[in-house]
Parts: structure tokens; C-alpha cells; sequence
């Protein structure tokens, strides 16, 4: 049996792991292990953080991860772990240096992002490849939407790809996620956003 619960500091290495095997050929998996540690640690580390892994005997199968208040949320990342980030760009630097100035390009931009004060966000969420179409990506969304709904938010919004990414779209329209905005990055890559608007009962 699957065991649904809330993320520490211990999972983060095999979060890490479950997220560039879900990831390949993605932005952040291209940044590398230790920059994608940092990043979860910082979501762990701020007090907003909605967090949760499915794990069966131990191991880490997926997780969820974001905030129930994204409003200045990377600024705080940055603040409090600012030296972390700096020292796991060094490396992606080295190889790429577009890279790493496209993420904190990103970063800067998201900061700026208005939220009403009832949203949520939800940042990531991944399973393992072996452990897909079991179900435990819905539990993981669904969890999340609960602790949200718990924290007295009103909403959870999510960016994920439109193009090539059929899959990830139906996952999250049949979990009655609606389609809010179509949007160009600055690289060209096509976004969907999607909201999911909580009255307290989740039966996705």
C-alpha cells in the first residue's frame, strides 16, 4: 500500500532523482542535481510550502510540491538561500551559460507575478516512470488540493506545456483543472495555465 505524506528534508534526494527521471530533456532537469536540490530544499524551508511524496516501503514513488501563499515566494527563496543557488550554478554556468541566465531571468519574472490572495500554486509534481498510471499522481494532486483548500485558499493554479505534453493536459482537466490562460515565453515555449477553483470537496 501507498503511503501519502507530508515532505522533509530526507526526501529531497530521492524527490530530486524522481524528478529527472519524470523530466528528461526538461529546463530544470537541465540545470542539474545539486541546483534541483537547492530548489526543493527552499520550498521545504518556506513557510507556505504545500508539500507531500507517495512512498511504498520507503521508497519515494512521486511528490508534489508549491505554496499556499506564492506571493513573494521566490523572493524569500532567494533571501534565505541565496549561496545555495549561487553555488549550484557554477557548474550549469560552466556548460551553459544561456541557461542558468534564462532561469533567473524566469525567476525575476515570476516574482512580479500577481496572485490574488486566495491562490495557490502548485510548483511541480512528478512520479517515477515505472510507477506511472497507478494513480499516484491523481493522490499526490489531490492532496494537494486538499491542504490547500485546508489553508483557506481559494484556488490552485499550475503552468505546464501546451505542445507535445498531451498527456499532462488531460491528466490535469480530468481532475477538473480549467484552461485560464495560453501564453509565449520569452524563449517561445507555449504555456497553458490551469485553475482549480476549491469549495472543499475534492472528487477528482
Amino acid at each position: 500500500m501507498n503511503d501519502i505524506c507530508e515532505m522533509d528534508l530526507d526526501d529531497v534526494p530521492s524527490v530530486v532523482d524522481v524528478h529527472l527521471a519524470s523530466f528528461t530533456g526538461f529546463f530544470l532537469a537541465s540545470l542539474g542535481e545539486r541546483f534541483l536540490r537547492e530548489l526543493y530544499k527552499s520550498i521545504l524551508m518556506d513557510e507556505a510550502h504545500i508539500a507531500f511524496v507517495c512512498a511504498k516501503e520507503g521508497k519515494v514513488l512521486g511528490f508534489v510540491a508549491g505554496a499556499a501563499r506564492p506571493v513573494g515566494f521566490y523572493g524569500r527563496a532567494l533571501k534565505r538561500n541565496w549561496r545555495g543557488f549561487v553555488i549550484a550554478s557554477i557548474l550549469p554556468i560552466l556548460k551553459n551559460p544561456m541557461m542558468v541566465i534564462r532561469f533567473w531571468r524566469r525567476l525575476i519574472a515570476t516574482r512580479g507575478t500577481r496572485f490574488d490572495s486566495g491562490d495557490a500554486l502548485l510548483m511541480s509534481v512528478a512520479v517515477s516512470p515505472n510507477r506511472q498510471g497507478n494513480g499516484i499522481g491523481r493522490q499526490l494532486v489531490s492532496k494537494f488540493l486538499e491542504e490547500a483548500s485546508s489553508r483557506g485558499c481559494v484556488s490552485v493554479s499550475l503552468t505546464t506545456d501546451a505542445l507535445e505534453n498531451d498527456s499532462v493536459n488531460r491528466f490535469y482537466r480530468s481532475m477538473k483543472f480549467q484552461l485560464s490562460k495560453e501564453y509565449i515565453t520569452t524563449e517561445g515555449r507555449r504555456m497553458n495555465e490551469y485553475v482549480y477553483t476549491l469549495n472543499g470537496k475534492h472528487d477528482a
